[in-house]
């Protein structure tokens, strides 16, 4: 597979990273579909048909939506070369308020594996999956677990920080305080808005925080069932799950992602599992990769690597 070379006027790994999404305008045709859960909640499930035997199930990122410009950017790729294209809100991202107090978090992959065994009972030969960031740990942790769809074929993860320990340090760094302060006024802004809904927060903690590691040591693992935030980003980091995965699957990650930490690449992470392809370009940022002509980088590599595997 080519390697990805950045364009001159994106001279730095944050224009990198801000320009492909502020620059992009996608929007595919998308059908909704809600999946009730067994617990009494529910996702919102979003589909994008054209009669293939070939699905692509799409994972966004940290406080991302089924609508993002990347993740629609994607599937009008995978699209173009002839699949079917589904992805999903995590509860917490979707207009509606989920109706239980938990959200989503990094290593959630019961639903994940609720939405992949929806998908299962579809009359489809071969299932893919995209994740990107946040939705590439789910991925990975989720094929790693075992037990997944008998036509489950190929996966790709991009930008993902297999050692969540090591990215969250990386991001409290004062040169990442961009998207730092921007992930921790989204996720408090939805406590607030799950307690404006009867849900019981301390909003009076939730306003004293100021830093990704407390909203996470206070909220994000208790409601997980974590002991605190280092024991939640040990127990879901993706590296410890990617031995076992049993399928093809690329694993794209810019070497100048200001998002991740050094231990989300070779040496630090390796694995004799043969079925793992690590593509580590010298550029390309966080969830980046942007190439003029209507096509990124990230997007002719997964459907470039799905398509040799199926």
């Amino acid at each position: 597979m080519k390697s990805y070379k950045r364009p001159p006027f994106l001279f730095n790994a944050h224009l990198e990273t801000i320009f492909p999404t502020l620059s992009r305008r996608v929007r595919v045709s998308q059908s909704p579909e809600r999946l009730e859960l067994e617990d009494g909640d529910f996702l919102d499930l979003y589909w994008s048909k054209q009669g293939s035997e070939r699905l692509v199930v799409v994972l966004h990122g940290l406080e991302g939506d089924a609508h993002r410009v990347y993740i629609q950017g994607m599937i009008r790729a995978c699209m173009q070369a002839g699949f079917d294209c589904l992805t999903f809100n995590y509860r917490g991202c979707g207009e509606e308020v989920n109706r239980l107090k938990r959200f989503y978090h990094s290593g959630a992959t019961d639903d994940v594996r609720r939405v992949m065994d929806h998908v299962g009972k579809r009359d489809y030969k071969s299932i893919s999956m995209v994740g990107f960031s946040l939705g590439g740990n789910l991925s990975l942790k989720y094929l790693g677990e075992g037990a997944v769809l008998p036509n489950l074929s190929a996966a790709v993860a991009v930008s993902v920080p297999l050692d969540l320990l090591g990215c969250t340090l990386e991001i409290h760094k004062p040169r990442n305080f961009i998207y730092h302060d921007r992930f921790l006024r989204s996720l408090k802004e939805k406590v607030r808005r799950k307690s404006a809904h009867g849900f019981d927060f301390d909003l009076d903690l939730l306003e004293k925080i100021d830093r990704l590691w407390d909203f996470d040591d206070h909220f994000t693992a208790p409601l997980g069932g974590f002991a605190g935030a280092e024991d939640y980003y040990i127990s879901c980091s993706s590296k410890n799950f990617i031995s076992e995965i049993k399928i093809p699957t690329l694993i794209l990650n810019a070497a100048n992602d200001p998002f991740l930490s050094e231990t989300c690449y070779a040496p630090h992470v390796s694995t004799e599992n043969e079925l793992i392809k690590f593509m580590q370009p010298e550029h390309g940022g966080h969830v980046g990769f942007f190439q003029k002509g209507g096509l990124y980088f990230s997007e002719w590599a997964a459907v470039s690597f799905l398509n040799s595997n199926i």
